[in-house]
């Protein structure tokens, strides 16, 4: 009856929560198991429970403990692989479980270092820790990869996550990720699985999303007399006070009045009132988003732990394993009505007139049809009297740094820095008003398999098209409403448009669904960030800001046309496109 006697499990993330039921549910099957994370004593007292369990079943499994060990960490991670390959081990499932929420707050209050940290830990954690694994599996070895269904996409609709805009990126390019391993790694007759299990029962969820979303809204709408600054500046102390005994709660919420009257002075009492009727509507917002969420799902039901730990270890044997090679799993089961997101060509606009306007574009080429793209746009905006300013990155060849910077007026920088692309911005609308923000991912490099880069090459893959473009949008939100992101009641009715170009579809007569797979991991991370970012500036923040993401290709390998990009454009910066729910454009597709 232990159907897992003999195999060994290695589950990330797993001395709490998910991870934690995950582990169990092998050794209640006979696996040995292998558990890590960053802190020692969870862990410990996680392997506590699963010897007990090994006991009870009468296996001969074992728990193995690897503490200390952050899946984004490069040298972890190669450590820990190094000590399972010295030590001969044969691992038959990888889970890859470890997440953290991140920042829950709009995009253009997001930390930036918050933001990578997160895209660290979900998407490069989760590809790092799957290609090490590589050293120690075998044919027939699965990886399972737990993901989100918010990040999924419909005909013509991408769902929206509202402040959860690095969790989105990420875990879209996770499920994408998830299938172009199942293509890369069938030589080696591996295994890769994706599941979405939607929401699950968890402190993560009640403690931390739900109160912070809700406490979020309150930043963005006030509370009473509190500005957007001092209400963010309570909730951070009100947070771990949620849950807690009456007594703790009433001591926490004096020592925030006392905090807050420091630093603008007025009346303890007041201010205590006032904290405690935030602390009550923030409780009472996360228990409404809760209903709220449970009601989309038919049984209202969210799953439980195990549940999830369920799925994860059917979907481990041999046989459904080999039928669901490269799936996302299950596909659904929240009904999330959204507005349609995506389109293919933008409406018709009549002929533009630009003049007195500049077009800010930040370039990351990677090869010369890159470059004559963005030498085509700029064309295009100056021939309609406009003036195209061309931010050039300092990872662009040099030669194609020299194409673009020989036409129009150019300069190289670094565009990972935020002060750089800041700075840029300030210079350029001494040229005239900034009309809009347009950046140029490049193209994907010509790869062989991703499983087979080193980490720095997959660190500057992320960079290219995760990073650096949400580094540009958010400076670029800066620039159209300054201060903004501290202050979010200056968002409302201002206008601006900031575009991003992504890499194209492959293309020629004959696409392998490998080359077709690399390229969406990164499509697959920009269309919810996009949608999200725009859920955030129409529907919260009341905006007409606009963040447009244009994917350049057709499914059946035709050439991209850079004449729709210029159509495109014309489009987004018209008046209509404020008003628009359709953000991500396949401006080459037909159907």
């Amino acid at each position: 009856m232990l159907k897992f006697q003999g195999k060994v499990a290695l589950i990330t993330g797993s001395g709490t929560g998910i991870g934690k039921a995950i582990a169990k549910k092998f050794v209640e099957n006979g696996a040995s198991v292998i558990i890590l994370g960053r802190r020692r004593d969870p862990l410990e007292e996680a392997a506590k429970e699963l010897n007990d369990i090994i006991s009870k079943v009468q296996s001969n499994g074992k728990v193995t403990i690897f503490d200390g060990v952050d899946v984004s960490d490069e040298d972890g991670i190669n450590g820990m692989f190094d000590e399972l390959q010295k030590a001969n081990v044969n691992v038959d499932v990888v889970v890859n479980n470890a997440g953290v929420s991140g920042p829950v707050t709009c995009f253009a209050n997001s930390s930036l270092k918050d933001f990578r940290s997160t895209v660290d830990i979900h998407l490069t954690g989760t590809f790092w820790t799957s290609v090490q694994a590589l050293r120690v599996m075998k044919k027939g070895a699965k990886i399972i990869t737990i993901s989100t269904f918010f990040t999924e996409e419909r005909p013509l609709e991408q769902r929206p996550y509202r402040f959860r805009d690095p969790y989105t990126a990420s875990q879209g390019a996770k499920n994408r990720l998830a299938e172009a391993m199942s293509w890369e790694l069938t030589e080696k007759g591996i295994i890769s699985i994706a599941t979405n299990p939607g929401p699950v029962h968890s402190d993560r969820i009640y403690k931390t999303v739900y109160p912070k979303a809700a406490a979020e809204f309150l930043r963005v709408s006030g509370f009473e007399d509190l500005t957007p600054v001092e209400v963010e500046s309570v909730n951070n102390e009100l947070f771990d006070l949620l849950g807690e005994d009456d007594a703790t709660v009433k001591a926490g919420i004096a020592k925030a009045a006392e905090n807050l009257v420091k630093r603008r002075g007025g009346d303890v009492e007041k201010s205590s009132k006032t904290i405690a009727a935030l602390l009550s509507k923030i409780q009472t917002i996360a228990e409404k988003v809760q209903t709220n969420t449970s009601k989309m799902i038919a049984d209202e039901q969210f799953l439980s732990q195990e549940q999830v730990a369920e799925t994860v270890l059917k979907l481990s044997e041999d046989k459904l394993a080999a039928i669901l090679n490269g799936k996302v799993i299950p596909g659904d089961r929240v009904f999330y009505p959204v507005r349609a997101h995506i389109a293919n060509k933008t409406p018709g606009v009549h002929q533009p007139d630009w003049k007195g306007k500049t077009f800010v574009f930040t370039i990351n080429a990677t090869e010369k049809s890159d470059a004559d793209r963005a030498e085509a746009l700029a064309a295009h905006v100056e021939k309609n009297g406009g003036k195209a300013v061309c931010i050039i990155s300092n990872d662009t060849q040099k030669e194609l740094q020299d194409s673009i910077s020989g036409k129009f007026h150019s300069h190289v920088s670094d565009l990972k820095n935020p002060e750089e692309i800041k700075r840029w911005l300030e210079a350029a609308k001494n040229m005239g008003e900034i009309a809009a923000v347009v950046h140029l991912t490049g193209n994907i490099p010509n790869v062989s398999k991703f499983v087979e880069l080193s980490r720095k090459d997959w660190d500057n893959l992320v960079d290219k098209f995760i990073n650096t473009p949400a580094t540009v949008i958010q400076q670029a939100l800066e620039h159209f409403v300054p201060g903004g992101g501290k202050d979010p009641r200056l968002f409302q009715g201002k206008k601006g448009t900031i575009v991003t170009i992504g890499p194209d579809l492959p293309v020629g007569r004959k696409i392998s669904g490998e080359d077709r797979a690399r390229v969406e991991v990164f499509r697959g991370a920009l269309r919810p960030f996009t949608t999200t970012i725009n859920q955030e500036l129409s529907d919260v923040l009341k905006s007409n800001v606009r963040s447009f993401l244009v994917l350049p290709g057709t499914v059946d390998g035709g050439e991209p046309n850079v004449e729709n990009i210029s159509q495109a454009l014309n489009f987004f910066v018209s008046e209509s496109a404020a008003t628009s729910s359709e953000v991500t454009f396949c401006v080459d597709e037909s159907r």
